[in-house]
């Protein structure tokens, strides 16, 4: 009898695929995730460009350092993520120090802010993505469509308390966003400057 593929047996067969050189577990990797990474660089970063050059920074640590990912931690889209994210914030806050060293606006106060803000963005971002179907379109109607539970109940084809449940959850989940900005914050209070 087979067993079943899990994700986390996935990952760790391309991360030992990786440590072996295999040229073609990158190709996957990059197939399977470039679209998260870019996307997640240019939400931190504003900019095309930049989110270019740390797209490439991440795929060229990942085939460099296979080892740095640990299956036992999470699943290989989380750790590229936060991967993303470090490296997205280590070049806002460059370019942002090189500018304020030029005379540029505003103040480190003010880039700290910033990147606050694009962390947040990106996370909630990230975790939008990354929730599952149900709860994602459930959310998707109510906030992006403008719908109220009961039109998104009867969009979905559900129980209107099965859509205040989705909505529940989608939101909670959306709100770890601002709470990751500031770990020590109490719960709805993250990121709060």
């Amino acid at each position: 009898m087979a067993t079943k593929d899990t994700p986390l047996r996935r990952d760790r067969r391309t991360q030992q695929r990786l440590a072996r050189g295999e040229a073609a577990a990158l190709g996957e990797v990059y197939d399977r995730y470039a679209s998260l990474v870019h996307g997640l660089a240019y939400r931190v970063l504003g900019d095309e460009r930049a989110a270019d050059t740390v797209t490439r920074e991440v795929f060229v640590h990942v085939w460099e350092h296979p080892d740095r990912y640990d299956p036992n931690q999470g699943p290989l889209r989380t750790w590229i993520a936060a991967l993303t994210h470090r490296l997205a914030v280590r070049e806002l806050r460059d370019t942002g120090t090189a500018a304020l060293e030029r005379g540029g606006p505003g103040t480190a106060a003010d880039l700290e802010q910033r990147v606050r803000r694009a962390s947040v963005a990106a996370r909630a971002d990230y975790i939008v993505q990354s929730m599952p179907a149900p709860l994602r379109l459930a959310l998707e109607r109510a906030y992006f469509q403008r719908r109220d539970y009961r039109r998104t109940a009867a969009d979905l084809g559900i129980t209107e308390e099965e859509a205040r449940r989705r909505l529940r959850l989608g939101l909670q989940l959306l709100a770890t966003a601002q709470d990751a900005a500031d770990p020590g914050a109490p719960p709805g209070q993250g990121g709060a400057a």
